[in-house]
């Protein structure tokens, strides 16, 4: 038997696209995460029709860069952890929970 595996162009972009305006979404990945790059995820991000309402920028953990962001109008909030990789909490836990909870708890990251 033949097994055939075929990995969908899209990825997981329709349901974030199904998603959009219904619900607050938040989308992140380590900027070293070789599986699922944070450039394809920017990539994807640009063919949306959705309009940036707060501009690609860092957020900082005790006083270093833990990260950047920037907020869509679809709800869609792409974060990034900076050095981690694809297990990104396991990688810096500290900078992730920051941007996770403070999502979560809708207050500034």
């Amino acid at each position: 038997m033949k097994v055939v595996y075929t990995v969908p162009t899209t990825g997981s972009q329709w349901i974030y696209e199904q998603l959009a305006g219904k619900y607050r979404m938040l989308h992140y990945s380590g900027d070293a995460d070789g599986a699922v790059p944070t450039l394809g995820t920017q990539n994807w991000l640009a063919t949306t029709p959705w309009n940036i309402t707060e501009t690609w920028r860092p957020y900082f953990v005790d006083g270093q860069v833990g990260g950047y962001l920037e907020v869509y109008d679809s709800g869609l909030t792409f974060g990034t952890v900076h050095g981690a990789g694809h297990m990104t909490p396991q990688y810096r836990p500290a900078e992730s929970y920051h941007l996770i909870f403070n999502w979560i708890k809708q207050t500034p990251i």
